[in-house]
């Protein structure tokens, strides 16, 4: 509005200016023009105030309805503001309610347990009381002090326990052989029965007949020169006594005494004894015993099965045929075992060709002997190794004994081989001396244990019978007294074989009627 009114001045006063010499004029036209401008104007001025008007009316209802909209919202979000914090408050009211509630609880649940306490400390020291007047009236009704009640309570309790470990060792022993049998009878007995080898006992004399005792004094010859000669080439020493028509040879050798027992009966069968013969039937009986040893390698290797053996492995076989052990000939035990060790190797599936070979070969070491220093394992272990046997081999022999442990199948194999044909009956023979101290010691060993009252070695040392003290060792003990005796046996005897230990426990009660 206010530029309209600026317009119109302007253009009156451009008027009066352009035209000053036509003022009258100019004026009453001016005059007319300016009513009429004046006019226009105050038109232009009323619909601008109007419009202003409507325009004003129009942004105070928008601003109304702003603010309105505004307050609404504002009171909405101040209500639920409201409403949330009134919310909260009831809930911080009901668990400050809540924890007053449980704090009153607890100050009674502590009241009471208090009291319970208290009152558990009251029947604590009554109990302790009668306890105590209780221990005092049995102790008068037993005669048992405290002490002494402790140790018997403590002795009935081993008691206890003693039979629960004897039955469970019982138990367990009994579970472990049948499965051990279930396992092992076939493939044991199986290569047991079915190996059936000749045992030739050998000694340390052989005794060689004579047609007559007229022949001692030819043997002997003049001043004892024929004697002479044939114990210096053969290295055995002839006994002539009063033997009637024998003569004995004793010599630890075997090959020697074999040597001199074929040249001997030779010459006897001959006639012509005299030194020179003598060295002749000497060099011809060594040829024939190397023969024979070479034969009878050849011979177990045949019949064992075992190929491919170098010549003097063969030859040392065949010298195992004059080797005895515990009176057990060594070849023929060699034989058994590698008998026995490719039969258990074909029941569990193993090299049934290496099984034998290593059986075969476990001993020969004993061949060597007589000539080496050593061990025979150790000796087999270096003859192994000089032939190029294979190291499955070399093993099974140095562990046979157990001087190294057994690493391989094949060794376990020869190992118990080794033991069963050792251990048949009749299989070999101490010496006396050996057994006595053998039976000795398993007497001495069952007398050592406490309760033990007499105990006897019979079936030559196979079994001991051991008799108990039924006072001293209840049946329960006497399961562990068994099996601390084969303990100490297993730990401190060698022996071929198992040993039973018969446990003997008895006891009487005799009454006689009047």
């Amino acid at each position: 509005m206010d530029l309209v009114i600026c317009s119109v001045i302007s253009i009156v006063i451009s008027a009066a200016i352009a035209f000053p010499s036509g003022i009258n004029y100019r004026k009453k036209k001016a005059e007319q023009e300016l009513g009429t401008a004046e006019d226009e104007a105050k038109r232009i001025v009323g619909e601008a105030l109007k419009t202003a008007e409507s325009k004003k009316k129009e942004a105070i209802i928008e601003a109304k309805d702003e603010i309105f909209k505004l307050k609404t919202e504002t009171d909405r979000e101040l209500k639920e503001r409201r409403n949330e914090v009134t919310r909260l408050e009831r809930r911080v009211q009901h668990k400050e309610e809540t924890i007053d509630k449980k704090m009153d609880s607890l100050d009674k649940k502590e009241e009471l347990i208090n009291s319970k306490l208290k009152t558990a400390e009251q029947k604590l020291n009554e109990a302790e009381v009668v306890k105590h007047s209780q221990f005092e009236m049995l102790e008068k009704i037993s005669g048992f002090t405290m002490d002494q009640a402790k140790e018997y309570l403590l002795d009935s309790l081993d008691g206890e326990l003693t039979r629960e470990k004897a039955l469970r060792i019982t138990a367990m022993e009994t579970r472990l052989k049948e499965e051990a049998d279930q396992k092992a009878r076939n493939i044991i007995s199986l290569a047991i029965q079915r190996c059936a080898v000749e045992q030739v006992v050998e000694t340390t004399v052989s005794v060689v007949p004579l047609p007559s005792d007229e022949m001692k004094g030819r043997i002997i010859g003049r001043e004892g020169r024929n004697i002479r000669a044939l114990e210096t080439l053969t290295g055995v020493d002839l006994i002539i006594d009063d033997t009637p028509e024998a003569i004995t040879l004793s010599s630890h050798d075997p090959v020697r005494r074999e040597v001199a027992r074929i040249a001997l009966e030779r010459l006897i069968n001959d006639g012509r004894i005299h030194p020179a013969r003598i060295e002749e039937m000497v060099e011809k009986a060594q040829r024939e015993v190397e023969s024979k040893i070479k034969f009878d390698g050849e011979r177990i290797v045949l019949e064992t099965g075992v190929g491919n053996v170098h010549p003097e492995l063969v030859k040392l076989l065949g010298r195992m045929r004059y080797r005895s052990s515990y009176g057990q000939n060594v070849l023929q035990h060699s034989a058994e075992v590698a008998y026995i060790s490719g039969m258990l190797a074909s029941e569990i599936g193993a090299d049934i060709t290496l099984a034998k070979r290593a059986g075969l070969f476990h001993d020969i070491g004993k061949s060597m002997t007589h000539e080496i220093e050593g061990s025979h394992v150790d000796i087999g272990v270096e003859i192994a190794k000089k032939f190029k046997e294979s190291p499955d081999v070399i093993h099974a022999i140095e562990s046979h004994h157990n001087d190294v442990e057994p690493r391989t199948v094949i060794a376990c194999i020869v190992q118990a081989a080794d033991a069963i044909s050792a251990a048949r009956p009749g299989a070999r023979r101490e010496n006396l001396e050996n057994y006595v101290k053998r039976l000795e010691k398993l007497e001495e060993i069952a007398n050592s244990f406490d309760g033990v009252e007499k105990c006897y070695a019979v079936q030559a040392g196979r079994e001991i019978r051991v008799m108990l003290k039924p006072e001293v060792v209840n049946d329960d003990q006497m399961v562990i007294v068994a099996r601390e005796i084969k303990n100490r046996i297993e730990n401190e005897l060698d022996y071929p074989g198992q040993i039973k230990i018969h446990v003997v426990r008895e006891t009487r009660a005799i009454e006689y009627a009047k």
